[in-house]
C-alpha cells in the first residue's frame, strides 16, 4: 500500500473532478489517499482530510498547473516526495500528465520504476534556500523556493537601492524595481520576464536579475551553486519579498536576505524523456527553419 497526498488548484472543477477520479483509483487498487483539511474544504471533499504531514506521503500528485505544482513543493517543503503534475489548463513548465492518462500514469507508477510497466523515472530540480536576518535582531527567517526569491519595491513610483555582495564580497549596489535570485527551473519565470537568461532545469546555478534597473550595468549574473548571495536594503524605502510569487516579509533598511543553493531539492515523476527545449519552442510558438 502507498501512502498518496493529493493536491489541486482550489478553484477549477475540472480539479476537482481529477480528485475524486484519483481518490477511487487508488482506493480501489489498495491505496491509501488523502488531502490537506485547507484542501479538501475548498473542493468539498471533507471524507478526504487527512492528518498526517505532506512528508508521510510515498507519493504526491498535483492536480492544476505549474502554480499548484510549486505549492506542492512548498508543502513538502526539501522532503524527497515523488511528485506527479497533472496539468489542468494551459502548457505548463512543470506539469507534464494529461488528465486523460492520470489513471495510466499512477498505474506505471506503482508498478515502479525501470519495469515495463512502470516506464518512470525521477527527475531532479535544484531549490534555493532564503534566510531573512533583520538589522534589529529578532529570529531569523527561512524559507526555500523552487523557483526564486524576489525583492522589490513596496511602493509604486519609487526605486529601490539593494547592495549584493557575493561570498561576502561587495559586488555592487542596484538602483531598481527589484533583484531576482532564482533557480534554472525559475529561469523562464518572473526572472524571464525580466529579460533574464534561460536556463536548463538540468542544469545547477543561481540566476541573479534586476527588475527594470535604473543604471547602465542591467545584465544577469549566472552564479556557481556554491556562491551565496547576500542583498542588504540601503536606504529607507521599504522592500517586499516574496518566495516562489508568495509575499512571505516587509523589509527595512539594513535587513539582509541571503541564497544558496538548498541540500534538498524537488523530485518529479518523468514517463519518457521529456525534452525542455521542446517545451519552450511550444511554449513560444517557435517555427521549425
Amino acid at each position: 500500500m502507498s501512502r498518496v497526498l493529493l493536491v489541486a488548484h482550489q478553484e477549477r472543477a475540472e480539479a476537482a473532478a481529477l480528485v475524486r477520479e484519483a481518490a477511487a483509483w487508488l482506493t480501489a487498487h489498495g491505496h491509501d489517499a488523502w488531502m490537506m483539511p485547507e484542501d479538501a474544504a475548498a473542493i468539498d471533499l471533507p471524507n478526504l482530510v487527512g492528518e498526517q504531514p505532506p512528508s508521510s506521503a510515498d507519493l504526491l500528485v498535483s492536480l492544476g498547473g505549474d502554480g499548484t505544482m510549486l505549492r506542492a513543493v512548498q508543502m513538502l517543503d526539501g522532503a524527497q516526495v515523488p511528485i506527479i503534475g497533472v496539468n489542468v489548463g494551459l502548457l505548463g513548465y512543470l506539469t507534464e500528465v494529461e488528465p486523460h492518462t492520470m489513471t495510466s500514469a499512477l498505474e506505471r507508477f506503482m508498478a515502479g520504476p525501470g519495469t515495463d510497466a512502470g516506464d518512470w523515472e525521477l527527475e531532479h530540480r535544484m531549490m534555493v534556500d532564503v534566510v531573512l536576518q533583520r538589522s534589529e535582531g529578532g529570529p531569523v527567517e527561512h524559507w526555500r523556493a523552487l523557483n526564486e526569491g524576489v525583492l522589490e519595491k513596496q511602493d509604486p513610483g519609487h526605486t529601490v537601492r539593494l547592495l549584493v555582495r557575493i561570498d561576502g564580497e561587495v559586488f555592487t549596489s542596484y538602483a531598481a524595481d527589484g533583484l531576482i535570485v532564482s533557480t534554472p527551473t525559475g529561469s523562464t519565470a518572473y526572472s524571464l520576464s525580466a529579460r533574464g537568461p534561460v536556463v536548463s532545469p538540468r542544469h545547477r546555478a543561481l540566476l541573479l536579475t534586476p527588475v527594470s534597473p535604473h543604471m547602465l550595468f542591467d545584465r544577469s549574473l549566472v552564479l556557481d551553486p556554491d556562491e551565496l548571495i547576500e542583498v542588504e536594503v540601503m536606504g529607507h524605502r521599504p522592500v517586499v519579498l516574496s518566495v516562489d510569487g508568495r509575499r512571505t516579509a516587509s523589509l527595512v533598511e539594513r535587513d539582509t536576505v541571503t541564497f544558496r543553493a538548498s541540500e534538498h531539492g524537488a523530485r518529479f515523476v518523468r514517463f519518457g524523456r521529456r525534452r525542455f527545449h521542446q517545451i519552450l519552442k511550444t511554449k513560444f510558438g517557435l517555427a521549425d527553419r
